[in-house]
């Protein structure tokens, strides 16, 4: 559980990245004639510290018309690539190097310059059980443009994987209306000349994220809850990974080095086990009281501090001063369970102190 209350709310912004795969077909046109190439969509998601976030995808086009440097927008070549599989999208559930097919089509070959990705007014977020709607800014009105200038070649296929980073995208609240604004900032790479870094992080019930320096950019994600994290659009080379707990959590900062990209390919690191902090330790428990509601709370000098207890029964507090300590259990309001309390818990440096089954009266 963490002790720490969640930041402002930042929402996705997108890495759009797509790779250009092997596979010449035997039939280069769609039978009227025009020459077509393969273009396959994909969705995935770095993962944010929300509940969910539902984003409403209408549509996928593409603009067919050149657009160089101080050049203005074609505005008649935008098309729309066809049997979209439209919907509203749990972002966080496309996490870990998870994605979904939006769009598997042929297209007709050709210089295209921008993609545009069409949202419905369908997008909310979940934060702390509490759903709340995602107003869409008016300039996003037209679809979100990202330049790309590439080119498809008759016969090929093309990957366009939509990377929504969750954590860099900014939501910002409307002036205390209690209202969230969209605004999802893009970026374009391609697979073919990048590659993705996958690791496990242990323990993983506190929010950790991981990062790379590509340049004068910084590529990050959070893990999952499994604690997987997935780094996409990585140049080919050799980074240095910078693991960052919670500072809530009282773990330490770690740096996973020597990481080998190669463009199209996934590299895995070895797991990483966090290290506590000097002075600090940690204590978890679970209560046995059958569909248990209520919090747990301990008394660190004159500070009270709590954490709600999971669906499971478990708590824990982090980051917690050496020292002897009595944690209170508390059951919701109304209920008829009693209060408990649990003496002379005693926090061991750099240790997880497990108090054990707890049983409400």
């Amino acid at each position: 559980m963490q002790l720490n209350k969640k930041s402002i709310i930042q929402l996705f912004t997108s890495l759009f990245a797509f790779t250009f795969l092997i596979g010449c077909s035997d039939n280069d046109d769609n039978g009227m004639g025009v020459e077509t190439a393969n273009l396959r969509i994909h969705l995935t998601d770095a993962p944010g510290d929300y509940d969910a976030v539902y984003v409403d995808i209408q549509d996928v086009l593409v603009n067919y018309g050149a657009i160089e440097e101080g050049e203005e927008e074609n505005s008649g070549g935008w098309q729309s690539i066809g049997n979209i599989e439209a919907g509203v999208y749990n972002l966080l559930e496309l996490t870990g190097g998870i994605s979904v097919v939006l769009a598997d089509n042929e297209v007709p070959a050709g210089k295209i310059s921008q993609i545009r990705l069409l949202l419905g007014e369908n997008n909310s977020v979940e934060i702390d059980g509490e759903m709340m709607d995602l107003d869409t800014p008016s300039a996003m009105q037209s679809g979100l443009k990202i330049k790309v200038n590439e080119t498809l070649e008759p016969g090929y296929t093309y990957d366009f994987l939509l990377d929504f980073d969750v954590d860099k995208s900014i939501v910002v609240e409307a002036g205390g209306s209690g209202k969230y604004n969209l605004h999802p900032v893009l970026y374009a790479s391609t697979i073919a000349t990048s590659g993705k870094i996958q690791g496990a992080i242990t323990p993983f019930d506190f929010q950790v994220m991981a990062s790379v320096v590509v340049g004068e950019e910084t590529i990050s994600a959070y893990t999952d809850e499994n604690g997987i994290f997935v780094l996409n659009g990585v140049p080919a080379g050799t980074y240095d990974v910078l693991i960052t707990p919670d500072p809530a959590s009282g773990y330490n900062e770690t740096i996973i080095e020597g990481v080998i990209v190669v463009n199209g390919d996934l590299t895995e690191t070895d797991a990483v086990t966090l290290s506590m902090m000097e002075g600090v330790g940690a204590v978890t428990g679970t209560v046995t009281n059958e569909s248990f509601s209520g919090e747990a709370s301990v008394m660190v000098g004159t500070e009270l501090y709590t954490t709600a207890i999971a669906e499971d029964g478990t708590f824990t507090f982090y980051n917690l001063p050496v020292g002897v300590y009595v944690i209170t259990i508390t059951p919701e309001e109304g209920s008829e369970i009693e209060v408990k309390e649990i003496a002379e818990v005693t926090v061991v440096p750099g240790q997880v102190l497990d108090i054990g089954q707890i049983t409400l009266e």
